[in-house]
């Protein structure tokens, strides 16, 4: 029985290689891409994490452009609390996780 597969199989595969079409001639190579220009990265996105020990509670501080909009505190018992500045006006809300309700997207399109 096992012959037999192995000849099914064997006899799918050659008939799957003969179908492949062949190549055209004259083909070349796809040329290398360009390298990434100076000012497209994206660091400047990427937020600064500053880690702070206050007494036994370890506390991340998330800032983007210098600016502050998320801390994380990671107390030695228990799970972990969010502070979130959710509207960009300094005032902190606290959120048990990051994932809980639904959050619009809040894109700042120009700061005056």
């Amino acid at each position: 029985m096992r012959r037999v597969l192995f000849l099914l199989f064997a006899l799918f595969a050659l008939s799957a290689a003969a179908q492949t079409p062949a190549l055209p001639p004259g083909l070349q190579p796809i040329p290398e891409p360009p390298p990434i220009p100076a000012g497209a990265s994206d660091e400047e996105l990427e937020p600064q994490v500053t880690i702070i020990q206050r007494g036994e509670d370890k506390v991340e501080e998330y800032r983007l452009s210098g600016k502050l909009y998320m801390i994380k505190v990671t107390p030695p018992h228990g799970v972990p609390y969010y502070l979130v500045d959710e509207h960009g006006d300094g005032v902190m809300t606290r959120k048990d996780t990051l994932t809980s309700g639904t959050r619009p997207p809040m894109w700042v399109i120009k700061r005056f």
